[in-house]
């Protein structure tokens, strides 16, 4: 199953033309979502206002240089790694799931586009990467729904509530667990199979949820997180610290209320 890919087997009864339209669609719904998404509710105006602002207190004019190792450390630690979230089963979570999330939708658009047809002949590295990246995606999105979301470990609601800020993660973590039930039903390759196709069903199914929801869900947090991260370091780099206040020069005094038990109400 892990080496075989289960669109190559697909074509056999869904065109590859017709599964590289889908693929092409729900990219421009993401990018029509997104954009909504920013004239709805204005959240790139914020972003350069709130810059120009902080342009205006800056303690100092960043040179290029400066700038470029801005950009390169944000892009390396708060991109690439999540460091602000800290060390952690948090942080662990969510790189689990960004990055099967990338190496799942990675492998999609690379064996659709130059495999999925029943003759070709898929190199094994990316069925692989596609059910690893699958794997990865309902491990860290698992680990996050259960024992992570904030409303639960903090605030003791039951894992089970569910709010339209979920639809992102659950529709993410659907479209993953869903791909990979539905190629190991296929990769059995039994006569008069239909669960397989039930899952097919699912997976499409969940997939147009998540890539059609972006204007409801937080897939469009995806391209602000970096942007916002950016600007943040940046202000602190040029000393205007987005208008914020600098540090308080004193002993951090919390009482010893805070020996108890470890921080996790947020």
């Amino acid at each position: 199953m892990i080496t075989t890919n289960p669109f190559s087997a697909l074509s056999e009864i869904i065109p590859s033309i017709a599964m590289q339209s889908f693929v092409i669609v729900m990219g421009l719904l993401v990018v029509l979502g997104t954009l909504v998404d920013i004239i709805h509710k204005k959240n790139v105006k914020y972003f350069f206002e709130n810059a120009k602002k902080a342009k205006k207190s800056a303690k100092k004019i960043l040179t290029t240089s400066e700038k470029t190792s801005v950009i390169i450390k944000t892009i390396a630690s708060d991109i690439a790694t999540t460091s602000e979230l800290g060390a952690g089963k948090r942080r662990a979570a969510h790189l689990l799931g960004m990055y099967g999330t990338i190496l799942f939708w990675i492998g999609s658009v690379v064996m659709i586009f130059c495999y999925a047809s029943p003759t070709s002949n898929t190199p094994s590295v990316w069925p692989i990467i596609w059910h690893l990246g699958a794997i990865m995606t309902v491990l860290g999105g698992s680990w996050f729904w259960f024992f992570l979301r904030v409303d639960v470990y903090s605030e003791a609601q039951p894992w089970y509530r569910i709010i339209q800020a979920d639809l992102f993660v659950l529709a993410l973590l659907a479209s993953s667990l869903f791909g990979l039930i539905w190629s190991f039903l296929q990769s059995l390759n039994l006569n008069d199979r239909w669960d397989d196709k039930v899952f097919l069903i699912l997976f499409i199914i969940s997939n147009l949820v998540l890539f059609g929801g972006v204007y409801w869900s937080k897939f469009a947090h995806m391209f602000y997180k970096p942007g916002a991260a950016l600007q943040k370091n940046l202000a602190e780099a040029d000393g205007s610290r987005d208008n914020m206040p600098p540090p308080a020069d004193a002993p951090e005094k919390f009482g010893l209320g805070i020996k108890r038990e470890a921080p996790k109400h947020y």
